[in-house]
């Protein structure tokens, strides 16, 4: 016969047990798995890099939140997507000359979690797509420069007319090619978080136009 502070204890036990095997949800963000190695690779010529971490509660709030939902004319929603998610901004330099900039972003996909990370000119046009994650069996062609290369050259403009929700599109964006037409969802996933990726730089650069001097740490040699 358990006695009574053996008999609470059994009780709550339960519960402390399937607490602690609960998944610890939170705000997820997004960094290069190894920026020494992919800063150098995606800005060949560069020297260093600085980091620059931003939020969208931190630098603008519920109205920047809702002016980034009206400009993809979609919600952001999950865990990829709160408001307190931090975002890690490379601003990459050739001495002490700033170059460019690379940002990456979570987008949900059909499978799991897409990485997403454009290379960016100071104008902020792509320079490269980079896709460092992505779960499925045509993961491959997305990773592929055939596909990441027809985004070269594009800025946010290009996105403008991209229905998140629908995937169509008119102008330059029109011609992109799904390079597996039975991952249609994954390929819309992946625009889509294009497009959220280049919105959320230009509103960050709007908020704070000096993030190169705000970066946390000296360029890498």
């Amino acid at each position: 016969m358990l006695n009574s502070h053996a008999q609470a204890l059994a009780a709550v036990l339960p519960a402390v047990i399937a607490f602690a095997a609960a998944p610890a949800w939170g705000a997820v963000g997004c960094d290069l798995n190894e920026p020494e190695r992919d800063v150098a690779r995606l800005f060949p010529g560069s020297t260093g890099y600085r980091t620059v971490e931003l939020e969208i509660q931190k630098l603008g709030g519920n109205q920047m939140l809702v002016r980034i939902e009206a400009r993809m004319r979609d919600q952001l929603r999950g865990i990829y997507e709160t408001i307190d998610v931090p975002y890690t901004l490379y601003v990459i330099y050739r001495h002490n000359e700033v170059i460019g900039y690379i940002h990456g972003i979570n987008q949900k996909g059909q499978f799991g979690g897409i990485q997403v990370f454009l290379v960016l000119g100071l104008e902020r046009r792509i320079r490269e797509l980079y896709i460092q994650k992505m779960t499925g069996t045509y993961a491959g062609k997305f990773r592929d420069r055939a596909f990441e290369g027809q985004f070269t050259g594009m800025q946010i403009e290009d996105f403008d007319t991209f229905d998140v929700a629908t995937g169509r599109a008119t102008g330059r964006i029109a011609a992109v090619k799904n390079p597996e037409p039975a991952s249609d969802l994954d390929f819309r996933m992946t625009m889509r978080g294009i497009k959220k990726n280049l919105i959320l730089v230009d509103e960050f650069f709007r908020a704070a136009p000096d993030l190169a001097s705000k970066a946390t740490a000296p360029p890498r040699a």
